[in-house]
Parts: structure tokens; C-alpha cells; sequence
């Protein structure tokens, strides 16, 4: 029952003490990604349609190095800067998700500049 740590491949700054993704037993524990730049650290985008679009291309692409898709998610948490913006945060939500789509939790939390924070967990398949 080892932990493996899932890098975000293009990940070049320090952003806190936590592993992008932890695997253990199949599963796949994606920690709360944000719409920042991997290279910087900025923040990207300043509408809540972008910072989600780019809050779930990094959590897309956590998940490829643990060998998953979005497909294999099966519960998110998204925290959103104001609950207010939940029918566009939805919206773009919904592309990435298709099919059965993974049990959520969606709440309004204070977050430190960004409008989204998303977290996962996945099932690897096999």
C-alpha cells in the first residue's frame, strides 16, 4: 500500500507543501488546483468561466500522469469565491465531465485571489 506522488508536468514554482496527486490502492487524490500559471505562479484569467476552464486543464493533466481520465473521477469538491458565479462555473464544468458524471460538492469558501479551487479523487481503471 505505498503512496506514489503525481507531479503536474509543467509545474515550475513552489506553491505550497503538497503533491500535486497522491495514488495509493488504484486511487488517485488530486489536491485543490487553482487557475494559476505553472510557471509563474500568477493568477490566469479574471472571469470565472477561464479560471475554470484552466482549473480543470490542470487537473486533466495530474490525472494523465497518474493514468487516468476525467472519465475516472468520481467525486469533486469546488470551491468558488462567490456562489454567485455557480451557473457559469457550471457551464464550463459540465464540458469536462460527460456521461456519469462524478458526485460534487460545490461551496462558497474565501480563497486566497482566485475565484475556483477544484479537488478530485479518481478511480484508476483496470
Amino acid at each position: 500500500m505505498a503512496k506514489r506522488e503525481v507531479k503536474h508536468p509543467e509545474k515550475q514554482v513552489d506553491t505550497g507543501a503538497y503533491s500535486a496527486a497522491v495514488e495509493v490502492d488504484g486511487w488517485v487524490y488530486v489536491s485543490g488546483h487553482g487557475s494559476l500559471d505553472m510557471a509563474t505562479g500568477e493568477v490566469v484569467g479574471e472571469d470565472i468561466e477561464t479560471q475554470t476552464r484552466v482549473t480543470l486543464e490542470h487537473i486533466r493533466k495530474v490525472l494523465t500522469g497518474a493514468g487516468c481520465s476525467m472519465d475516472d473521477v468520481v467525486k469533486s469538491t469546488c470551491h468558488l469565491a462567490d456562489i454567485g458565479d455557480f451557473d457559469a462555473f457550471n457551464r464550463v464544468y459540465s464540458e469536462f465531465f460527460k456521461g456519469v458524471r462524478p458526485a460534487r460538492t460545490t461551496v462558497q469558501s474565501v480563497l486566497p485571489g482566485i475565484l475556483v479551487e477544484i479537488d478530485v479523487v479518481a478511480r484508476k481503471p483496470g
